[in-house]
């Protein structure tokens, strides 16, 4: 059966450019977008415009454009009725290297584009046509796409042509908001617990030199940990297991690939069923955990510790 997020966490993998992403319904305030990638050796520049429409000459409410020309820099911009207005440049501070990882995420807020880039903020850039027009994300130049994903609409859509199934309406809780960069160890609530259907999503970055880090999904009334999700670098394995009652219960560590590697992104979402865990890394599935706690909706809490740079987490 083919695996499909929650409706809000429908991300793009490895599209091939030029790419044209749908914002069904249009852009809004409240909305962000959230891209990873790695720039190319070759590169000269690359583009990502929020555009208001999805063919070449549209209106381009936002155009950023980082430029590896000798004198990097990211230019800023919009096009209007076939004419482009006055550039915005910044030259200092150039966040972009040639065969490295990206993270960037463009919140959409009432007066502004605000662009964070490896989590860190970079630049505002104020609106000069109203956000509500913008219908497409134009990605294109030099560099690889690893994932894109349209977050707090109707979500990305796979391959830009139609939108991702979604769940019935009423099939899915209302989820909490996203938070961006959290510190680690990290503690969320799970609002109302665990329910089937429900997704968690955790990105992050492991560092150079990391060990391994941890997943707990746990009830805070006993302290014990319903799935715990261990990456373990130095071992190359990656732990699955439960503590129930002051005791672990037997590991699972059956792998079929293992993306976990210092120097890498990651996007983990784990979707918890009436019987098992589904998880999906990368946007691939990962493995199943068998529920060994039944009352599954007594786990209020997700932790997570260990080697890691948390960007984003969604309960």
């Amino acid at each position: 059966m083919a695996f499909f997020p929650a409706p809000g966490y429908q991300p793009v993998y490895k599209p091939s450019l030029p790419y044209r992403c749908p914002v069904y319904g249009g852009l809004r305030p409240g909305m962000s977008i959230y891209i990873q990638g790695i720039v190319n050796h070759h590169v000269s520049h690359f583009v990502v415009n929020f555009s208001c429409g999805q063919y070449d000459g549209t209106d381009i409410a936002f155009h950023f454009n980082p430029r590896f020309d000798g004198k990097d820099k990211v230019v800023f911009n919009s096009f209007l009725e076939g004419n482009w207005g006055a550039e915005e440049k910044r030259k200092d501070h150039f966040p972009f290297h040639k065969g490295k990882h990206f993270e960037m995420v463009v919140f959409v807020n009432p007066g502004s584009f605000q662009v964070n880039v490896n989590g860190q903020p970079y630049y505002e850039y104020p609106h000069r046509i109203p956000v509500e027009r913008v219908d497409t994300i134009h990605v294109d130049g030099d560099l690889t796409i690893e994932s894109l994903n349209v977050i707090g609409g109707g979500g990305g859509g796979m391959g830009g042509v139609m939108p991702m199934p979604s769940y019935p309406s009423g099939n899915l809780p209302v989820m909490g908001g996203p938070l961006y960069n959290p510190p680690v160890p990290y503690y969320g609530n799970i609002m109302g617990g665990l329910s089937s259907k429900r997704t968690v999503v955790v990105r992050g970055f492991i560092p150079e030199g990391a060990e391994g880090f941890t997943l707990n999904f746990k009830v805070g009334s006993s302290d014990d940990i319903v799935l715990h999700f261990n990456p373990r670098l130095t071992e190359d394995a990656v732990v699955r297991n439960s503590l129930l009652g002051g005791s672990w219960g037997s590991e699972e560590r059956g792998l079929n690939f293992n993306p976990f590697r210092p120097g890498q992104y990651f996007d983990i979402s784990i979707r918890c069923g009436n019987s098992r865990f589904k998880i999906y890394v990368n946007g691939e599935h990962f493995c199943d955990f068998a529920h060994r706690f039944q009352a599954f909706q007594m786990v209020d809490t997700l932790e997570v510790k260990g080697d890691v740079i948390l960007s984003f987490v969604q309960i």
